[in-house]
């Protein structure tokens, strides 16, 4: 005989706590949802960007060509028709595929919008689910809290729980957190979110192996979308009343904790409130990995300095952090894209040279400029100690870098120094009239003058926005 989770009443605590955070938690922070409102822009914005990379959309469409799905996901930009599974698939790796959308530092790393994929795909979905039905469908403020939702559980498992460390991904936290807001959405109680969590984390995670040397490649740009979907997968078995695995994390032997977190117990760290998306990074200026945007900026506010100089150069000190050192100082070649923009001393290199990063900047064309590996060889990594305190301080969440140019007559320009990048919290107001400029400038990609009028004219105006019906958003981006 079957028994069911919900008789046993003992299911880990972790999995119980997020439950009720997703079913019960009313989010009252008008910051959460004002940052959760760009975040949603952004997001979308970087996966419309995405599709001029053919690499991106060779992923995209129904595994099985000339597939009709009725009532099915519109991926924004495209004019497919997909099930929510693949939808999410779709959507998720558009928005990963050029490392422009936001990002979180903790303990363990990752980009929280990435749920986005599952939270679009599910709400668009059940929205027209809805109105074939008669019933109201899902509004872009439902939406808007379930980012805030699943910003909050993949950030806080994220401040003390490192993945990495054990060579695991990032991803696994996006499977989690877009499992159980997406149960919710799709009609699940406490016990079918708690059933379909228990199932995401005996999932497993995808290894890093893709996403270091000698094996960095493209998987790192879907692997999201991967994680996503299978949350919307897992929560559609789940509401149709799949049982789950009381004790996921916690079983002697045979349970996460031992099998995978070398006996570690899982911790969430602090309540689930709406911490995360209040304290969430954007990448506004740079598509590169988040630990190097403020080299990034160091360089370009040197390049004036140095665009004429490069010859002479004969040193170039990088001051870091930890992280930084452990995750993007690579050596030696560099293989494709995804090896490119995770690598301080490339970034930097652009920086220096072209006074600016664009995606471009990453393909094998861009690369073969000799002069970046000059630029690289001549690069020195070093760490500051209080970068990397304040790296992990959660009042400050720095992510420092400094810069500093030294030339072969002995000279050198000033040590750049840039604690906090144009995304951080405390530049948001900063950073806010560059992120709608980076939104319409990804949309003009792909959209023509009066169709990007109209998602522009609704995109800027919360109140419109958040009462807007999502199948009427999302028709809104199809091509």
């Amino acid at each position: 005989m079957m028994v069911k989770l919900e008789e046993k009443k003992t299911a880990d605590a972790v999995l119980e706590e997020i439950a009720d955070y997703v079913l019960t938690k009313e989010i009252t922070s008008d910051e959460a949802f004002s940052t959760a409102h760009y975040v949603l822009i952004d997001t979308l914005g970087c996966g419309i960007l995405a599709l001029n990379y053919p690499e991106c959309t060779k992923l995209l469409g129904p595994v099985v060509p000339g597939t009709v799905v009725p009532n099915g996901t519109r991926v924004p930009g495209t004019s497919h028709v997909l099930d929510p599974v693949d939808g999410a698939f779709n959507i998720g790796a558009m928005i990963r595929w050029l490392d422009y959308n936001d990002t979180w530092l903790a303990a363990e790393w990752g980009h929280p919008s990435d749920n986005l994929g599952g939270i679009l795909a599910v709400a668009d979905y059940v929205s027209q689910e809805r109105l074939s039905k008669g019933q109201e469908p899902v509004k872009i403020e439902e939406v808007l809290e379930m980012m805030i939702k699943a910003h909050e559980i993949q950030g806080t498992l994220a401040l003390e729980n490192s993945l990495n460390r054990v060579g695991l991904d990032h991803v696994l936290y996006v499977k989690v957190a877009t499992t159980a807001v997406v149960t919710k959405m799709l009609g699940g109680g406490r016990d079918e979110i708690i059933n379909a969590l228990s199932n995401a984390w005996i999932d497993n995670s995808s290894l890093r192996t893709y996403r270091h040397a000698p094996n960095a490649g493209s998987r790192k740009s879907w692997a999201a979308g991967d994680a996503t979907s299978r949350g919307v997968r897992l929560a559609m078995m789940a509401v149709n009343g799949e049982m789950g695995y009381a004790t996921a994390l916690s079983a002697p032997g045979w349970g996460f904790q031992d099998v995978l977190f070398n006996k570690q117990e899982l911790v969430l760290s602090q309540p689930l409130d709406s911490y995360v998306m209040e304290n969430v990074l954007f990448k506004v200026s740079f598509p590169a990995e988040f630990h190097a945007q403020t080299a990034a900026e160091a360089a370009v506010e040197l390049h004036p300095e140095v665009k004429d100089r490069l010859d002479e150069i004969d040193q170039i000190t990088i001051t870091t952090h930890e992280s930084a050192i452990r995750i993007i100082d690579k050596k030696g070649r560099l293989y494709n894209p995804a090896d490119r923009d995770h690598c301080i001393q490339y970034i930097t290199a652009i920086g220096l040279l072209k006074g600016g990063i664009i995606a471009e900047d990453y393909e094998d064309e861009a690369a073969a400029d000799p002069v970046i590996d000059e630029l690289r060889d001549k690069m020195v990594l070093l760490e500051n100690e209080a970068y990397t305190k304040d790296y992990l301080d959660p009042d400050k969440r720095s992510i420092a870098n400094a810069v500093q140019i030294h030339f072969k007559d002995g000279t050198s320009t000033e040590n750049v120094d840039c604690e906090y990048p144009l995304g951080h919290r405390f530049r948001r107001q900063e950073a806010m009239p560059q992120i709608r400029k980076k939104y319409v400038n990804n949309l003009s990609t792909n959209y023509a003058k009066k169709q990007l009028q109209d998602i522009t004219d609704v995109s800027f105006d919360y109140q419109t926005l958040a009462a807007m019906n999502v199948n009427e958003f999302v028709a809104l981006f199809v091509q």
